[in-house]
């Protein structure tokens, strides 16, 4: 694939921030990510906020992508391999909502497209249980602190859970 300069932002919710960042990195056609909270209810809230479970936030990622070097549906293609989608507000030993499962878009395109791969991955019978992923228009998304940016790259390591 041939760049075009042209950006997209793509905003993926997959439990703790930090593996889900460090999983689109590694994606080529990526620009840059950054990781932070979405769709909840309080303004710029912080990390200490978010994991009360009160806000209403998701840790999240927003990826900014190529989309001449990286297709969303790529995008999709990893965020399905990287995450349990069916268990609710939950991934591994992290509980809570701003665990949950979901994808923000940002257009009827990103929207069609979403939809589309979580009834392929229903259908394929990669899981027992349904999917819980939520597929909603993209919020205010407020960047986290920046000791959560790149964090795992920043102490070298390669996972979130010990």
């Amino acid at each position: 694939m041939q760049g075009t300069g042209q950006q997209e932002k793509a905003t993926f919710a997959a439990g703790c921030f930090w593996g889900v960042e460090a999983a689109f990195r590694g994606v080529p056609g990526v620009v840059e990510t950054q990781v932070g909270y979405t769709g909840g209810h309080t303004a710029d809230p912080t990390y200490e906020e978010v994991c009360t479970d009160r806000t209403g936030h998701a840790e999240a990622v927003e990826v900014t992508f190529d989309p001449g070097k990286v297709s969303y549906a790529e995008l999709l293609r990893v965020f399905w391999q990287i995450h349990d989608p069916t268990t609710p507000n939950r991934q591994g030993p992290d509980m809570g909502s701003q665990y949950r499962s979901a994808i923000f878009t940002h257009s009827v395109e990103q929207k069609r497209l979403a939809e589309e791969s979580r009834s392929a991955l229903e259908r394929s019978g990669r899981f027992r249980r349904p999917t819980v992923t939520e597929i909603i228009p993209a919020q205010t998304f407020w960047r986290a602190e920046e000791y959560h940016q790149r964090y795992l790259e920043k102490h070298g390591r390669a996972s979130c859970h010990l």
